[in-house]
């Protein structure tokens, strides 16, 4: 039995997980027992222990995942300032006299949502709650509009800014620098958050393309599925359609362009996100317009200007034009500071950041916690040997490399109907991804297709995460049958987009090394 501990380790893992217990103490209690047990055993030095401590130092200064807690921030900023019910309000509104026209507004506000929030759970809730009632009314087939709603929340997975694809790029890189280690190669590469978003986003439009044709083809096929909207509903005017598009996509632009052009680090940017986010919900909380648009245009071009010309006042050999542009720049700070103290004191009266910041605490300590987690299990797990065995397990897998992949991908999708993309992330993909990256599999490529894979499990019957999501906030009307019936087209679609992306490797290679 003594050779198989790190097996029954795994194993006993999932058993916990799934018998309700909390995901990190589970992952740090199931990883303590078993190294005592080896201990005892006679099966692992236990001075590897003595590593945790480092470990815990370099997750807690990590300086990439300190972007994680600004987007959530952003996107719960977002979320409960009401800028997404209006969103899908506008949207549907606008294309909801087609036939899956509401469906088509359904997947386009996901994808908004998605590069602008980041986070699955809290767009499934938000359409569930908004869009699905709607859509019912309308005459949609109840399978059909739950389809929708669950696919079309999870692009949060795979479009940027996602926190899946922060965490993901810290592990492959340190999965990439492992390997080539493995290799001989000791002036090590790395890679950067940026990298993944660049590779991240044309899958992500991919997908987003995919869902479309599907909603238009069908509802040119079956148009009582997906009939157009109730008569009674008005047409948005364009100002209505200006007010809600356009604060959001400028944000993205703004996050993303920052992270894509090189102007700023993840953490920057999403600092940024969330800035903008406060601005945005300050002026649907009762801010100053004035006040807010002359802020957020004073913080927009300190960014430009001090990226174009930046000033440093420590310096002795400052000329008179270095010190003008620093008391402007200073001027325009304080513009932007202005702005946001507003923006802060509206907020507070509506409970807005509260609520905000609640919800952002919780699911940062939630990842950080499973993360400092899961560095004990991978301790205790390489030290009963685990890592060697997945290693050999691949290395001998029929079929090489491509067979290697495969059963790695099968793994992983069977894993994500039980654990989370956290979970996933922080503990297999360290043990599967280096010697995945030895056999010649491009790190970036390798990670996207991880992500959409992983986004696929959170919609599989009958552990999907999305799939819990939407049944927390349908309708009494929407069964459950209902919602695993919905989304099996959109698994096929799911599948496509996996499989285009394996044999187009450009989609997913192309632009971070047209960027970086």
């Amino acid at each position: 039995m003594t050779a198989y501990l790190d097996l029954i380790m795994f194993a006993a893992l999932m058993a916990t997980i799934l018998l309700g217990f909390p995901v990190a103490f589970s992952i740090a209690g199931v990883a303590v027992l078993f190294a005592y047990l080896g201990w005892m055993l006679g099966v692992m030095d236990i001075s590897l222990m003595g590593a945790l401590s480092q470990r815990a130092f370099g997750v807690l200064s990590n300086e990439v995942l300190i972007a994680i807690p600004l987007f959530v921030l952003m996107g719960a900023i977002l979320e409960k300032s009401r800028i997404a019910e209006e969103l899908l309000d506008t949207m549907g509104r606008l294309f909801g006299r087609l036939n899956g026209g509401l469906g088509i507004s359904v997947v386009l506000v996901g994808a908004l949502l998605a590069a602008s929030t980041g986070i699955v759970g809290a767009t499934v809730v938000a359409m569930g709650m908004i869009a699905l009632p709607t859509m019912l009314r309308s005459g949609y087939d109840p399978r059909v509009a739950a389809g929708i709603v669950c696919t079309a929340g999870t692009l949060g997975q795979i479009i940027p800014p996602s926190t899946l694809l922060i965490i993901l790029a810290d592990v492959m890189s340190n999965a990439y620098q492992q390997a080539q280690y493995e290799q001989g190669k000791f002036s090590v590469e790395a890679l950067s958050v940026g990298q993944f978003f660049a590779a991240a986003l044309v899958p992500g439009l991919v997908l987003v393309v995919l869902y479309l044709v599907y909603i238009v083809v069908r509802g040119l096929l079956r148009p009582q599925d997906m009939p157009a909207a109730l008569s009674g509903m008005t047409r948005p005017t364009r100002q209505e359609v200006i007010g809600a598009v356009v604060p959001p996509v400028l944000l993205i632009v703004a996050v993303l362009g920052a992270i894509l052009g090189g102007i700023a680090t993840p953490t920057e940017a999403a600092s940024v996100g969330a800035i903008g986010a406060l601005l945005m919900a300050g002026l649907r909380a009762g801010a100053p317009a004035r006040v807010i648009a002359i802020g957020a245009f004073a913080l927009i071009l300190l960014g430009i200007l001090s990226g174009l010309h930046p000033v440093r006042l420590q310096r002795n050999d400052l000329d008179g034009f270095d010190l003008a542009a620093g008391a402007f720049y200073a001027l325009l700070t304080a513009g932007g500071a202005v702005a946001v103290l507003f923006a802060l004191r509206s907020g507070l009266r509506k409970r807005i950041l509260h609520e905000a910041v609640t919800s952002t605490t919780t699911m940062t300590a939630m990842i950080f916690a499973t993360m400092l987690a899961a560095g004990v299990f991978s301790l205790v797990f390489i030290g009963l040997g685990g890592e060697e065995r997945v290693a050999h397990i691949l290395e001998n897998m029929p079929g090489g490399p491509t067979g290697a992949l495969i059963f790695s991908m099968l793994f992983i999708f069977v894993l994500g109907f039980f654990l989370d993309f956290v979970e996933i992330s922080v503990i297999v993909l360290p043990l599967v991804t280096p010697s995945l990256i030895v056999m010649g599999h491009d790190p970036i490529w390798l990670g996207i297709l991880i992500a959409i894979n992983l986004q696929t499990s959170f919609l599989t019957p009958p552990f999907g995460f999305s799939l819990f999501y939407l049944r927390g906030a349908a309708p009494a009307e929407v069964t459950t049958r209902h919602i695993y019936q919905g989304v099996i087209p959109f698994i096929f679609l799911q599948a496509v987009g996996v499989i285009l992306v394996w044999m187009l490797p450009g989609l997913a290679t192309w632009l971070p090394s047209a960027i970086f």
